[in-house]
């Protein structure tokens, strides 16, 4: 009531969102596509640090994510897989890791030794992210520390794509778990999804550039070279010109 009165309030209508929206909605977006690919390892990686608070594994991952590995500007956000971490705990760091491409797949090998905080029989959990077809492969359990390698078994269309790979360790009854370490790119980095729309689009373009230039090259061969006055060619020569300088100017080419 107003002065006695009766008073409706209307909801105002939503405005437009700011870029700054955007931005945050295509961080999420992102950060939410990413993990989604590796809930199990998150849930191990993240679970002993979550324990006495209200929050759950995943809510902590994607809060270190959106606002730590994530790199570019709206319409253009990407993972930083160098700062990506899918583990955060107090075990120390292992020695020596690398990682190299053999046949038949990938061979991960670390510094075997152990101590007090590094024990021989320490889980060794490794994550092969594959972002161009997004064919990740999760291994919770794949080695213990004494170990001192393992070998991860890919297919040669996979092992010849861009991939990130990660490594982690935890021990055996799960009271204690170590930061995740980025073993580095293989193999460079894939197109992303703008690049392959754009090649998409250039290649259907060039389809039915070809399709047009042959019917265009007929019609001039059949008039010894000169153009026919007729409406049927006057658009084909415009379409055969529009597709020529589009493909002049597309994104998209092969290299």
């Amino acid at each position: 009531m107003l002065n006695g009165q009766p008073v409706v309030r209307l909801i105002g209508k939503k405005g437009k969102p700011s870029t700054l929206q955007l931005a945050n909605y295509q961080s999420m977006a992102v950060t939410t596509k990413l993990l989604s690919r590796m809930g199990s390892f998150i849930k191990l990686g993240y679970g002993l640090q979550a324990k006495g608070t209200v929050y759950n594994a995943h809510n902590l991952a994607t809060s270190y994510h959106k606002k730590q590995a994530l790199t570019g500007d709206y319409h253009n956000i990407k993972v930083d897989y160098f700062k990506v971490k899918l583990s955060q705990g107090v075990m120390p760091e292992t020695a020596d890791v690398k990682i190299s491409k053999v046949t038949g797949g990938l061979e991960i090998s670390w510094d075997p030794s152990y101590n007090e905080d590094l024990q021989h029989n320490d889980s060794v959990m490794v994550m092969i992210c594959c972002p161009e077809t997004g064919a990740d492969k999760e291994y919770l359990n794949i080695a213990r520390r004494s170990e001192g390698k393992c070998f991860i078994p890919l297919q040669e269309e996979v092992l010849n794509q861009q991939i990130e790979p990660y490594i982690a360790f935890i021990s055996a009854d799960g009271t204690m778990v170590s930061d995740s370490i980025y073993l580095g790119n293989l193999n460079g980095r894939g197109k992303n999804e703008a690049q392959k729309q754009e090649e998409e689009k250039y290649q259907q373009v060039k389809t039915r550039f070809d399709q047009v230039a042959v019917s265009y090259s007929a019609q001039m061969e059949a008039h010894y070279g000169n153009r026919p006055r007729t409406k049927a060619f006057k658009f084909l020569e415009k379409e055969y010109d529009t597709l020529k300088n589009q493909l002049k100017h597309l994104p998209g080419k092969p290299g």
